[in-house]
């Protein structure tokens, strides 16, 4: 049992270190260097990194080893694509319940957001926006919708973190979220739905136009 909480824990440490960029895509993952840098024994560690392939945030190839998945320009549309799946049936769940109340914690996260805008720091910006639709689909109350968007976010932020420059401006990004949040006051499925579309094929537009490829 403590081995399996151990295990946990550097695999929580791990999903968040990709998540930040501090391990960037393409980037080894050595479990013996790893062990030793956590001080921990290399079982925990060998779980831990093995739970990250099957989520898909590592990829392991035989005598290559492992490293972090390199997400390219044709796994945008896809990783979008189930984002969309886990956001629509969320919402059909939380406009059952309180979302009058979900929206007013909402307007909490949307002041990050703004506070991130103002500065101009990105990342911030990134995580305020993906913690946004987290909130929404944590409000389901659904454990397994929760965890496949919360692999779904890293994996968001692994196609993110290949471009640079691909924000709308500051009030148009805050815009589009509010929106949301308001339809969600409202209780107003049906618009909210289809902002949800237009918000998320927004999103694979634009992040497909930074691509640098010809």
């Amino acid at each position: 049992m403590k081995a399996q909480g151990t295990a946990d824990l550097i695999a929580d440490l791990l999903r968040e270190r990709i998540l930040d960029g501090v391990l960037a895509a393409g980037e080894q993952i050595n479990e013996v260097h790893l062990a030793a840098r956590l001080e921990m024994s290399r079982g925990p560690v060998r779980e831990a990194v093995q739970r990250l392939v099957q989520e898909g945030l590592l990829t392991s190839v035989r005598n290559r080893g492992t490293s972090v998945v390199q997400l390219g320009i044709e796994d945008i549309a896809d990783v979008y694509r189930a984002r969309l799946a886990v956001e629509r049936e969320a919402a059909r769940v939380v406009f059952t319940g309180d979302h009058v109340r979900l929206a007013a914690a909402l307007e909490r996260v949307l002041g990050d957001m703004r506070v991130a805008l103002d500065n101009r720091v990105w990342a911030d910006v990134s995580r305020a926006d993906l913690t946004f639709h987290q909130t929404i689909v944590d409000a389901a109350g659904s454990r397994r919708m929760s965890k496949m968007f919360g692999t779904l976010v890293v994996e968001t932020l692994l196609c993110i973190h290949k471009f640079e420059n691909i924000y709308d401006p500051p009030d148009i990004i805050l815009d589009h979220h509010r929106r949301l949040a308001d339809l969600l006051r409202a209780g107003d499925l049906d618009d909210y739905l289809r902002e949800i579309d237009w918000h998320l094929q927004n999103s694979v537009q634009t992040i497909s136009a930074a691509d640098p490829a010809p």
